[in-house]
């Protein structure tokens, strides 16, 4: 008996894309990778009914790049891996991570894992400065970066877009903010420009965007590295508010 993927239904449903739709942006990410794919609308409706359980790796790239998410967070049936050991996640500190730099970051194509994103704005209509501190996981596929907020911090949806050249980090971002909270379901976004510390540790920079009459506000944003891992155990440990926050 196939178990239906609800979890691969309920992120398209999100993303506001028909089955048809969704195979089409999974078509166009695979050309945007190098990495054409023949994605259609009946093999996203294979893989929801649960008929299809283990995507191909064309596929599953696609994915990632499709919906800002690890494809072990899909909802497929994919290889068991060994369950992390304590201490694998890294703790809730990042300053705690003052061991070698995973392999992973010494090399291109190395910024996947965890980050925890720190941006500072000012709010006209509390008139006050306020931090939004919460965990992302970020996604590589080449020069390309999809950064997705992790649950716990913040009821908003935070995405990036970015591209990586050299040290420089240069992209989009757009936040879809709570409809229950203070700005009330408004969607923000704008453009970001980052550099990478030698360490590969840290990226900061600045962010530009458009305040509600219109004017262009800015201010600066961080992205600070804290586990390579992108692992359903991994990704569900950082789901929670930092610190920090």
């Amino acid at each position: 008996m196939t178990q239906p993927n609800t979890t691969l239904q309920a992120v398209r449903k999100s993303l506001m894309m028909s089955q048809e739709g969704f195979a089409r942006a999974l078509r166009q990410a695979g050309e945007r990778l190098g990495q054409p794919n023949e994605a259609t609308k009946r093999l996203v409706q294979r893989w929801e009914a649960g008929v299809s359980v283990t995507p191909r790796a064309s596929h599953a790239r696609a994915l990632e790049a499709v919906t800002s998410l690890p494809v072990a967070q899909l909802g497929f049936d994919l290889p068991k891996l060994p369950e992390p050991r304590p201490g694998d996640c890294g703790g809730h500190d990042p300053s705690a991570s003052s061991g070698p730099l995973p392999a992973s970051l010494t090399q291109a194509g190395g910024y996947s894992g965890v980050w925890l994103s720190r941006y500072e704005y000012h709010s006209s209509s509390r008139d006050e400065s306020l931090a939004d501190v919460r965990y992302v996981v970020v996604l590589q596929h080449g020069d390309r970066l999809t950064v997705r907020g992790l649950p716990g911090a913040s009821a908003s949806l935070l995405t990036m877009d970015l591209t990586v050249d050299a040290t420089v980090i240069t992209g989009t971002w757009v936040e879809q903010t709570d409809t229950r909270g203070w700005y009330r379901g408004a969607r923000y976004h704008g453009a970001v420009q980052l550099l990478v510390d030698p360490t590969s540790r840290r990226m900061i920079g600045k962010w530009i965007g458009f305040g509600k009459d219109l004017d262009i506000n800015s201010g600066p944003w961080e992205l600070v590295f804290v586990d390579a891992s992108t692992s359903k155990a991994t990704v569900e440990h950082y789901s929670a508010a930092p610190p920090s926050a």
